[in-house]
């Protein structure tokens, strides 16, 4: 709350005041009368009264009076800002693949599943207004945490995400579908699905481009990524004798079928090869999905003046008063 003047020239007329207090005190000298008496024996017997203070009193009051019906003319306010914010919230699916293959640890300085995970973390803690849901698979697919605004819940279930939830392979149209089904009765004006993968569609029974064509019929917008260097990339094999060691893995992504899903979508497909750049293609959707906010702003004012108008007529009213009464002075 803020506290101004609406005319604040007015104030300068408080410049008048210390002119008319120089007046009122020479005029008053001015007017001052005497009566002769030819016995003051009588006079010197009375005690001095409240009177003596009139010199003093009514001048006062009217100066005081005066300088409050200045400070009513300048109008003090008090002004206070409401804030009203429209958000457009966006309905994200995060699709994650947690088959096999996603243990090469080509990227540093794990698998491919943990730092995915935590790009994916810092995604959503970057996220304020979205609705966000987890959709992992690997043979099969199926929804970790639905579309939620509780992102600690979110994060704790993408926490629980590991290797072995369900058997192995990629089923990226199976994937698809199931993300498609969770945004359908989405009431969000912009619907997406990021979808991470480091492997070729082996299973399920839809099709990657058939489950893009029921994202497009239903307004989702695909943003796929690949995941995984060119070329061979070094896969853990725990040796129940020799204990763990390291086989190169040829890594295989289907590029063309994940560019076509981006394409039929209006999405975009991105290729990371490793964490640096997979955190830039999670800042760069975020970038492009951004929250619309509309923010409307009210100044509202609560005037003031009329307690100083009131209490500057009251005091000279007062003064008026006293002036014809109890300070009154004879001729």
């Amino acid at each position: 709350m803020n506290y101004e003047f609406a005319t604040p020239y007015a104030l300068l007329l408080l410049l008048l005041i210390p002119l008319l207090i120089l007046w009122l005190v020479r005029y008053g000298r001015r007017r001052r009368s005497e009566i002769v008496f030819s016995d003051l024996s009588l006079v010197k017997a009375v005690r001095p009264g409240g009177r003596i203070w009139a010199d003093f009193i009514s001048p006062g009051l009217k100066i005081l009076g005066l300088t409050l019906l200045i400070v009513a003319l300048a109008r003090p306010r008090t002004s206070s800002v409401n804030v009203e914010t429209e958000t457009e919230g966006i309905d994200i699916i995060l699709t994650l693949d947690i088959s096999g293959s996603m243990k090469a640890e080509d990227f540093k300085p794990k698998n491919r599943l943990y730092v995915a995970k935590q790009v994916i973390r810092d995604f959503i803690k970057s996220r304020t207004s979205d609705r966000i849901g987890l959709v992992v698979f690997a043979k099969e697919s199926f929804t970790q945490c639905p579309l939620t605004l509780d992102y600690n819940i979110l994060l704790n279930f993408l926490d629980e995400v590991t290797f072995g939830m369900v058997e192995d392979g990629t089923a990226i149209g199976m994937a698809l579908a199931n993300s498609c089904n969770r945004l359908k009765d989405s009431p969000a004006k912009s619907k997406v699905i990021i979808l991470l993968t480091d492997g070729v569609n082996n299973a399920g029974e839809i099709d990657p481009v058939t489950a893009a064509e029921i994202a497009k019929t239903l307004g989702i917008k695909v943003y796929a990524i690949g995941a995984g260097r060119p070329g061979p990339a070094p896969y853990p094999v725990d040796d129940p004798v020799f204990g763990r060691r390291y086989v190169n893995v040829e890594n295989e992504i289907d590029e063309e079928s994940l560019r076509k899903i981006a394409d039929l979508t209006g999405g975009k497909y991105f290729r990371a090869t490793d964490e640096k750049g997979l955190k830039h293609i999670y800042e760069e959707i975020s970038s492009l999905e951004r929250t619309k906010i509309k923010t409307t702003q009210y100044l509202q004012f609560n005037e003031l003046y009329l307690y100083f108008l009131i209490s500057g007529l009251g005091l000279i009213l007062i003064e008026v008063v006293l002036s014809q009464t109890r300070f009154r002075k004879l001729p």
